[in-house]
């Protein structure tokens, strides 16, 4: 249904200024331009990426502070379209993909745009919200059409910002083959990640499911959303009880998700011959892991940056049908203007936050 709505010249949109300084400011509301929509933000969340982009040193490509608006996971309401649009007019809901590929490089004409060889040059046509361009911690932003996906109307906008994070799941599933019905999964990492590709993999047919971490809380929401096994590595081996839950073989294929350094030598140690490793948490730092059992056994380790492959899409379709429940993992909420505090909870894991989410649209 379209919508009459009177877009404001100013909006209120949260601001680095250097790092961990974080402030709503007024801003200009920006213009779509050929192929773009305006959308009025109506929620967002934050994940660990963005506490280092508050940081003000993770992309090299990050704009400068006192000019730069964060935030990669939203969804909003089409408000105005730009010129040569026809996918969508103002009343659409819709959730957001972070990135748009240059859609000129060899990368993104395989299909690989999350790694585009043209990273960082707007002017060549490459963005990624709310990491090198303005994102979506504003009442208003602009999105090209292709980053875009309809929300049906069994979708809250709270749950499909979380529907962005299942498409990191999605991709990683994609990038070890897709195929994982009848295999046994771990999975490391309980964060909002984990959890949803624990959700997908079983909406997939993976026979089981085994999580391990060492936050006891969200072990528990791990087994609510269908985890066969779950292991708190802080209280035990999770090599060990991963051998022990399949009979001393090793799962079929681990995604690690959690960015803990001793657990790239983990999952090597878990999976059986021939098994693969997709890697889709970030780390601190160098890593130390046993390749050689890697190569000896035969295993093929991928890598994934970001929710390529338009596995939004999919995880949106996952949603409408019953298979992904993202409202559950939804634990703290705030206003924009509040935003400094929603970080700190993210950054601190206050009262066992798992996924902080914004308010948005007044």
């Amino acid at each position: 249904m379209a919508l009459t709505h009177t877009v404001p010249r100013t909006m209120r949109s949260a601001v680095i200024f250097g790092p961990s300084e974080l402030r709503v400011i007024e801003k200009p509301v920006p213009e779509p331009g050929p192929g773009e929509v305006l959308l009025r933000v109506e929620a967002a969340s934050l994940c660990g990426t963005d506490l280092k982009i508050r940081a003000g040193s993770f992309f090299p490509s990050q704009p400068e502070p006192g000019t730069f608006t964060p935030g990669h996971e939203y969804a909003g309401t089409v408000v105005a379209v730009g010129p040569t649009v026809v996918e969508f007019v103002p009343g659409d809901r819709v959730v957001v993909e972070a990135h748009r590929g240059c859609m000129r490089c060899e990368n993104c004409v395989r299909g690989r745009y999350t790694s585009c060889l043209n990273y960082g040059r707007a002017d060549l046509g490459h963005r990624a919200m709310g990491m090198s361009v303005d994102g979506g911690f504003a009442e208003y932003v602009v999105n090209h059409v292709s980053t875009l996906y309809r929300l049906p109307d069994a979708v809250s906008f709270e749950e499909a910002v979380m529907i962005t994070t299942a498409g990191t799941s999605m991709y990683a599933i994609d990038t070890m083959g897709g195929l994982v019905a009848g295999d046994t999964v771990a999975v490391i990492g309980p964060g909002p990640v984990g959890l949803t590709a624990v959700q997908l993999l079983k909406a997939m047919g993976a026979a089981r499911v085994i999580l391990t971490g060492t936050r006891a809380s969200r072990l528990r929401l791990g087994s609510e959303l269908g985890a066969d096994v779950v292991v708190d590595a802080g209280e035990t081996d999770p090599v060990a009880a991963v051998l022990e839950a399949t009979g001393g073989l090793g799962v079929d294929a681990v995604l690690e998700c959690s960015g803990a350094n001793e657990t790239v030598d983990q999952a090597i140690r878990m999976c059986k011959p021939a098994g693969r490793i997709v890697l889709v948490g970030y780390f601190h730092g160098p890593v130390t892991a046993d390749l050689n059992r890697a190569v000896k056994t035969g295993l093929t380790l991928f890598t994934i940056r970001g929710e390529g492959n338009r596995a939004v899409g999919r995880a949106v379709t996952m949603a409408e049908r019953g298979l992904l429940r993202t409202a559950p993992l939804i634990t703290h909420r705030f206003p924009l203007d509040d935003i400094a505090e929603a970080f700190d909870t993210v950054e601190q894991r206050r009262d066992d936050a798992v996924k902080v989410v914004l308010g948005i649209a007044s």
